[in-house]
């Protein structure tokens, strides 16, 4: 006897319709708030950017919010791992962003141009990028906005 089963499409539309509405991002984080930032936590960013160790820095980095003085800070930090961390943390500034696309690093270019908030003008460039993994990541992320797209599009009853 097999234990998998297998619904008709019948079936996959009654469930589909009797599941509960799915919560909106902005519906989740107004159930579930973020402590506020507070100037003790801004004072530990900018602790974490100075230390000696570059995995640190990456952690100060990757925070949602700091200062823009500081992204602009880690963004000449001789670390690539660190710059990188700044490329692809969404809250960087798109200034920023332009800057680090013309890192010489291909893998700090790489981050930025999967980065979902880099500027179109950015991504103009990075196409034409010398590295040819930087010029494929943004054709494979403007795949992926050409499918996203589509299904958007697309009639429910087709998804």
């Amino acid at each position: 006897m097999s234990c998998i089963r297998f619904n008709t499409p019948a079936q996959r539309a009654q469930m589909a319709a009797l599941a509960p509405r799915m919560l909106t991002p902005e519906e989740v984080a107004a159930q579930h708030p973020a402590p506020p930032v507070t100037e003790s936590k801004l004072r530990r960013l900018r602790l974490l950017a100075e230390d000696a160790n570059p995995k640190i820095r990456e952690a100060a980095a990757s925070s949602y919010h700091a200062p823009v003085d500081l992204y602009e800070k880690l963004a000449h930090d001789d670390d690539e791992g660190v710059r990188a961390v700044v490329a692809r943390n969404t809250a960087t500034p798109c200034d920023v962003l332009r800057e680090l696309a013309h890192d010489e690093s291909p893998v700090v270019r790489g981050w930025v141009a999967v980065n979902y908030y880099v500027p179109a003008d950015v991504m103009e460039e990075l196409a034409e990028d010398e590295d040819p993994v930087v010029r494929g990541l943004v054709q494979w992320k403007a795949a992926l906005a050409a499918e996203a797209e589509a299904e958007a599009a697309a009639p429910v009853e087709a998804r």
